[in-house]
């Protein structure tokens, strides 16, 4: 079986985010691109996550050609293998609906740094316009305002993280929804405190540098 160990990496961050309350139904996915090949694993399309093995993950190619698989890929397989295709440090792509975190893409709002634990995203989650599911136009409005951060809130529509490996933008991907949650209700009690730009420096210095063994 072609790229074993990713796939079985892929699969099993495709399976948390219904074990972090971050995807219902089959909606959510995640993919991981091979650093030897440049080959892409990615969830197959409209397959419940209880039904998700190693082998019916599906590699494809940059252009986005099945190169092994039964099933066909994610219909969000254009967005990530665009943003693929322009961020050579990218090797792991997450997308969820998460709720707290798609409630703000619902009012077309970013997700604001108020928070110390913000730095692990790059301070604060950027949003992304209005773009249709199924081709490169997410993509591009990823590449376009992500910024130095590793997650976009897309308008009306959900979460995307971004990571040196699927494992690393699955833990991206659980970060933002507790920020949301946490941003949302001190926004339901009042005007959270916004952190300096120096703070937000300082803090993504920290985690990208210094967190962590």
């Amino acid at each position: 079986m072609l790229l074993e160990q990713l796939r079985e990496i892929v699969c099993k961050c495709n399976m948390e985010l219904p074990q972090k309350d971050l995807v219902r139904g089959t909606s959510g996915n995640v993919s991981g691109r091979d650093s030897e090949t440049g080959l892409v694993v990615i969830k197959p399309s409209g397959v419940s996550f209880e039904e998700l093995t190693p082998e019916n993950q599906v590699v494809v190619d940059l252009n986005g050609n099945v190169v092994q698989g039964d099933l066909k890929p994610s219909t969000d397989t254009d967005t990530h293998l665009y943003v693929y295709g322009r961020r050579t440090d990218v090797m792991g792509i997450v997308h969820t609906h998460s709720p707290y975190a798609s409630s703000f893409a619902a009012l077309g709002q970013p997700i604001p740094a108020c928070l110390t634990t913000c730095g692990m995203l790059g301070g604060e989650v950027p949003l992304g316009g209005y773009a249709p599911i199924g081709g490169e136009d997410i993509g591009q409005e990823i590449i376009d305002k992500i910024g130095r951060a590793l997650a976009i809130i897309m308008q009306n529509h959900g979460v995307f993280t971004i990571g040196g490996s699927a494992q690393e933008a699955t833990k991206i991907a659980v970060e933002v929804e507790e920020i949301a949650k946490i941003t949302h209700l001190a926004m339901s009690r009042g005007q959270p405190i916004m952190l300096t730009e120096e703070q937000i420096d300082y803090m993504v210095n920290l985690y990208r540098h210094n967190y962590g063994q």
